[in-house]
C-alpha cells in the first residue's frame, strides 16, 4: 500500500499581546467579614477602592459574611475577620485585619512593583 500526501492547510497566526506582568492574570480575592458591623463595613470598603485603584478592571472580589456562611469560613481556615484571601495568582495570600496599610496590602498582594513608591 502506498501512502498518499495529504495536504494540511496552514495554521491561523498566534496573536501576541503585551502585557504587563501585573496584569497579566485576572486577580481573584475574598474578603472574609463578620456581619455588617462597622469594621466589616470599613473594610469591605477599603477592599472595592484598593482593587478598583491597583487592579482596574482585572479583578473579582467575593465578600462573604461568616456569619451567613459559616461553612465558607471553615472551609477557607478563616479564624479572624476581617480576612483578605488573594486566590489567584498563586500564591495564596492571606492578609488579615483592618485594610488600613495601604503599602502593607500592597505587598501582601504582591502589587508592589520593584522600585515603585509606594502611596
Amino acid at each position: 500500500m502506498k501512502k498518499t500526501k495529504t495536504s494540511r492547510p496552514a495554521p491561523a497566526p498566534v496573536r501576541k499581546t503585551a502585557r504587563t506582568p501585573r496584569r497579566a492574570g485576572r486577580y481573584v480575592l475574598r474578603l472574609y467579614v463578620a456581619g455588617a458591623s462597622a469594621r466589616s463595613q470599613q473594610a469591605i470598603q477599603r477592599a472595592r477602592e484598593l482593587c478598583a485603584t491597583e487592579l482596574g478592571g482585572e479583578y473579582k472580589l467575593e465578600v462573604i459574611d461568616i456569619y451567613q456562611q459559616p461553612i465558607l469560613a471553615r472551609d477557607g481556615q478563616i479564624l479572624a475577620t476581617p480576612t483578605l484571601v488573594k486566590e489567584f495568582p498563586k500564591p495564596v495570600r492571606r492578609l488579615i485585619g483592618s485594610l488600613a496599610d495601604t503599602a502593607g496590602l500592597l505587598l501582601g498582594l504582591d502589587l508592589r512593583a520593584k522600585g515603585k513608591a509606594v502611596r
